[in-house]
C-alpha cells in the first residue's frame, strides 16, 4: 500500500500543537508507522520492519491478522455497541472461553471485561475490598499495574510513573529478584528472606486488614524479573493466611507468551484468586478482564457497577478471535520455540561479553 496521507513533518507539528506533551515518543527521530501485516510494519516511505516489540505486547497474533479482522468486520456491520444491560451472544462466549483456559478445578470462570489493564487492576482491587471487608494492599517494588491515579499508586520504587498521595492503604513488598538481591544474599542460601519479607509487612504494616497481595508473576516493565521457583509459593500462603487474597497481573505474561503455560503464574506452581487481562488479550483493541471466583464476584452486584463499552459486541469478537488463533495456530508453542533459540542465542553472547551480567525471560518474553 502507497501511503498518500500528511507528510511526516505536518504529523510532528500537528502533535506538537494539539496533543499532551505528556505522550511520549520512542527515539530521536520518531517511526511513523502507517501499515501493519502479521509480524511486518512500514513506515512512510515504505520502509518494513520487523516488528519485534508487539505493540508493547498487544498485537499478540501478528497486525491485522485476517481471521481476527474478518470476524471483527463481520461484527462491525451488524452492531459495534451495546451496552452490558443488553444481551448479545458474544460476550458470554468468549467469557466461557476463557474460563477454560484456567486452571482445571479453579474456579476461576466469571468475567468482568474492562477496557484497559489500568482498568482491570483497579477493579480487582474493588472487588477484593468489598470480598474482604478489608482495605489494604501489599503489591511489590519495580511492578507495574497501570496509568490510572490507583494503578500508579501501586507502582513503587520505579521511574515509570510519578508517585501519587493516592497511595494511602497500599503497602510494598520486595520481589524475587535474584540479580540484584535488595539484601545482598544468594539464593538459595537466602531461605528466600525476599519472600518472607510479605509476612513481615502484613504483620507490622497492615496487622488483620490486607484485602489483596497484586502482582506481576513475571515484572515486565521492570525488566522481566523473573523470582525464585518458591517465591509466589510463599508469598500467596502469607497473604491467604492473613485472610487476604491474591491476584496475578497477567496483562503482560499471558495468552502463552511466555511459551511452557498460557499463564505466567503457572510457572511457580500456584493459582491465584483473581487474574486480571489486557494487552495481548485482543490483539491491539482496547481490552481487558478480570476472572475470578463467584464468591469473590458476587458482592460487585450489592452496588451499582457499570462500564460503558466493556464487552461491547466488537471488543468481544476480537478477543474471542484472539483467543481462537492463539489456541488453532500455535501461537504459545511459537513463543516456546523461538523464545528458547533467541535466549540461548543471547546466553551465548553472554559467555562472551563480561558486559551482559543476566540474561532473563520465559518463552517470547
Amino acid at each position: 500500500m502507497k501511503y498518500g496521507g500528511p507528510a511526516k513533518s505536518q504529523v510532528v507539528a500537528t502533535r506538537k500543537q494539539y496533543l499532551s506533551p505528556g505522550l511520549l515518543l520512542y527515539y530521536r527521530e520518531p517511526v511513523m508507522l502507517v501499515e501493519g501485516k502479521m509480524q511486518y510494519v512500514w513506515d512512510e516511505t515504505g520502509k518494513r520492519y520487523l516488528d519485534c516489540f508487539g505493540g508493547i505486547v498487544t498485537v499478540s497474533v501478528g497486525h491485522c491478522h485476517p481471521r481476527v479482522s474478518g470476524a471483527v468486520v463481520e461484527q462491525a456491520q451488524q452492531i459495534t455497541h451495546t451496552t452490558p444491560v443488553y444481551l448479545h451472544p458474544t460476550m458470554g462466549q468468549y467469557a466461557r472461553r476463557l474460563a477454560e483456559h484456567m486452571p482445571a478445578g479453579s474456579g476461576l470462570e466469571v468475567t468482568y471485561f474492562t477496557n484497559s489493564g489500568s482498568e482491570s487492576n483497579d477493579l480487582a482491587v474493588l472487588m477484593a475490598r468489598l470480598h474482604t471487608g478489608r482495605f489494604d494492599v501489599i503489591a511489590l517494588r519495580n511492578g507495574y499495574h497501570g496509568g490510572s491515579q490507583a494503578t500508579m499508586g501501586l507502582t513503587a520504587q520505579s521511574t515509570w510513573k510519578f508517585p501519587v498521595p493516592h497511595a494511602f492503604g497500599v503497602h510494598f513488598t520486595v520481589p524475587g529478584y535474584c540479580y540484584r538481591c535488595p539484601f545482598g544474599l544468594n539464593y538459595p542460601s537466602c531461605e528466600l528472606r525476599c519472600a518472607r519479607d510479605a509476612a513481615e509487612v502484613i504483620r507490622y504494616e497492615t496487622p488483620g486488614q490486607v484485602a489483596c497481595f497484586i502482582g506481576e508473576c513475571i515484572q515486565g516493565v521492570g525488566g522481566v524479573v523473573m523470582p525464585p521457583r518458591e517465591y509466589f509459593q510463599i508469598v500467596y500462603e502469607a497473604v491467604r493466611q492473613a485472610g487476604g487474597i491474591c491476584v496475578a497481573d497477567e496483562v503482560q505474561g499471558g495468552f502463552g507468551r511466555t511459551g511452557e503455560h498460557f499463564w505466567s503464574f503457572e510457572h511457580w506452581d500456584v493459582t491465584p484468586d483473581m487474574v486480571t487481562m489486557a494487552k495481548g488479550i485482543g490483539n491491539g483493541v482496547p481490552l481487558g478482564a478480570v476472572t475470578t471466583r463467584m464468591e469473590i464476584a458476587r458482592p460487585l452486584a450489592e452496588r451499582l457497577h457499570f462500564n460503558t463499552f466493556g464487552g461491547n459486541p466488537v471488543q468481544a469478537t476480537y478477543g474471542l478471535a484472539t483467543l481462537e488463533v492463539i489456541d488453532s495456530e500455535g501461537i504459545q508453542e511459537n513463543a516456546l520455540k523461538i523464545g528458547t533459540q533467541l535466549k540461548n542465542g543471547l546466553t551465548a553472547l553472554m559467555d562472551k561479553h563480561a558486559l551482559i551480567g543476566e540474561v532473563r525471560g520465559l518463552g517470547l518474553m
